[in-house]
């Protein structure tokens, strides 16, 4: 971790106020934690290593996929213009939407939707980042992302994933890095797993 920016953030933003009350007390331990419909919070680690290959400067405008209880959207807010944030379950988003707004993050915006599709009314995004597993880019995620612009998302099937940073080039949307290795839960929707295969807690 080398982006002074980034380790700011991470100082600044408490993810105990991101952390559903039960686990408030582990908030600090660099370890997922459980959120409703068998979803996590990934490791601030992770994270942080995902945020820090988007490589923001503070202008641009950021598209997250899977927005948690809003802890990364948080981060994102501190480190870019403008985001908008896709997740799917809507009890999930109003509690980050309740977080964001509890600590005062004003340029994050936190929508209810399948977030394989992305937002296309808000596209073009300088930067893209995915909390979800899925074997392949879903493409209008590819689609909306800027020339020159970056995307991280863990790829695999849910369980043993490479966390892998691409970039929109003039050839398309090309690899450039495998950023770690990590379990995330799957990515469901329409460019993702049948959402039909999810199994209700």
């Amino acid at each position: 971790m080398r982006d002074a920016r980034v380790l700011r953030a991470l100082a600044t933003v408490p993810r105990a106020g991101f952390a559903p009350p039960e686990h408030a007390g582990s908030a600090e331990l660099d370890i997922p934690l459980p959120i409703p419909h068998e979803q996590v919070t990934t490791q601030p680690s992770l994270v942080a290593r995902m945020v820090e290959a988007l490589a923001l400067t503070g202008a641009e405008r950021v598209l997250e996929v899977g927005a948690g209880y809003g802890y990364q959207t948080a981060l994102l807010g501190r480190l870019a213009r403008e985001v908008w944030a896709v997740e799917r379950w809507a009890d999930i988003a109003e509690a980050a939407r309740a977080n964001l707004t509890r600590l005062g993050v004003e340029n994050a915006h936190v929508v209810v939707g399948d977030g394989t599709l992305g937002l296309g009314e808000q596209a073009p995004y300088d930067a893209v980042v995915v909390a979800a597993a899925f074997s392949q880019v879903p493409p209008p995620l590819a689609e909306q992302l800027a020339p020159g612009g970056r995307l991280v998302q863990p790829m695999g099937r849910g369980g043993h994933e490479r966390v892998t940073l691409f970039v929109q080039t003039p050839h398309g949307l090309q690899r450039r890095a495998k950023l770690a290795v990590a379990r995330f839960v799957r990515l469901y929707g329409c460019h993702g797993f049948p959402a039909e295969e999810q199994r209700e807690p």
